[in-house]
């Protein structure tokens, strides 16, 4: 089973690098983030053209997530965390998929620090890991995959400059603690669980050339509880797909778990 994650930054302008991507890649289950539009006007007859299912949680111009699953639908479980601190905004469904349930996160960025943004995106987390602490009691296998906001580390192996990030949310220490709250409460980093070692960015930003420099960063993850993470067979970033014209300056990440 495949699963990706992919931060589509505007589902309506990218929807045939997002159609190609599908066709070429074939996921089983793709959790987007940012589609950006509302319920009304997600593009489900292209997307069930090619295959696929959806569920999805919408929101006009800004946020809004989707799970959209190969030949199947995707059977929804929730919208919205538990006590979510502001529901109004679209960043969390999630679906049961060929056994398996997964969660399509797109995590508050934070910007500016210190100020109400930041005090938002760390309560968003504190509830999403204690949402997380309810799936993984229940023993079967979740995959929380999506655009977390937060690279976890200062190496290279994370990001491309900590200096010309040190003052962004996604590098804040409370930020990075929060992800290791996650970790630390039994989920698996699944990309760097395969790949221990060097560079695996999943973001590069329009600004600055930083494509063209591979000045990126890695902020898309895919955490699994521990019956997920037994299943753990492969993990990659399908980097190309940044490279096409009008593409998101996210690449999807993926993962593929045994049967």
């Amino acid at each position: 089973m495949k699963i990706a994650t992919f931060n589509i930054n505007g589902i309506k302008a990218r929807l045939p690098r997002l159609i190609e991507w599908l066709e070429q890649k074939a996921p089983d289950v793709a959790c987007l983030q940012e589609i950006k539009t509302s319920d009304e006007t997600f593009p489900i007859a292209e997307i069930e053209a090619a295959g696929y299912g959806a569920i999805w949680h919408g929101q006009k111009g800004f946020n809004g997530v989707a799970i959209l699953a190969k030949g199947a639908q995707p059977i929804e479980r929730r919208k919205g965390l538990p006590d979510d601190p502001d529901p109004t905004h679209s960043r969390y469904i999630e679906a049961e998929v060929g056994g398996v349930i997964v969660g399509s996160i797109y995590l508050p960025n934070g910007n500016p620090v210190l100020g109400p943004k930041f005090d938002y995106k760390l309560a968003w987390f504190d509830r999403l890991i204690g949402h997380a602490a309810d799936l993984w009691a229940s023993e079967l296998p979740v995959v929380l995959a999506g655009d977390y906001n937060v690279i976890p580390t200062p190496s290279t192996d994370d990001v491309f400059s900590e200096r010309a990030m040190a003052s962004d949310a996604l590098t804040q220490p409370e930020s990075r603690s929060a992800f290791r709250r996650l970790c630390n409460a039994g989920w698996t980093d699944a990309v760097r669980t395969v790949h221990p070692h060097g560079p695996v960015y999943t973001f590069w930003d329009y600004q600055a050339g930083a494509w063209q420099r591979d000045a990126g960063f890695r902020i898309d993850h895919l955490m699994l509880s521990p019956a997920a993470a037994d299943r753990l067979a492969g993990a990659g970033v399908d980097k190309d797909t940044r490279g096409l014209e009008k593409a998101s300056d996210h690449a999807p990440t993926w993962i593929t778990l045994r049967p």
